[in-house]
């Protein structure tokens, strides 16, 4: 039951991950409050099935900061990826 869980969590993971990665092109990230609005609802909605999960003792604690911690990098990465080729948003 547990790699269930696991497996279930790291789905939704990848889903919001994908929601970020499919904005990327549009420039909806770098422009639009609304979007970014969207990616904490689903990252707070995210931390709370962690959370449930490891409640039930279906993962570990340490197991689900994990798995919120690499979202967490890759969505950084994401921001990054965009923002350095938005050029109102690079250093000059």
């Amino acid at each position: 039951m547990e790699d269930n869980a696991k497996d279930l969590l790291l789905k939704d993971a990848k889903a919001i991950e994908k929601l970020i990665s499919n904005q990327k092109n549009s420039l909806c990230i770098a422009h639009c409050k609304a979007f970014e609005e969207v990616v904490d609802t689903q990252m707070y909605g995210f931390s709370r099935q962690i959370d449930f999960a490891v409640r039930l003792g279906l993962i570990e604690k340490k197991e689900g900061q994990q798995i919120l911690a690499d979202l967490e990098h890759k969505l950084n990465e994401l921001y990054t990826q965009v923002y350095e080729k938005t050029p109102e948003y690079k250093e000059v």
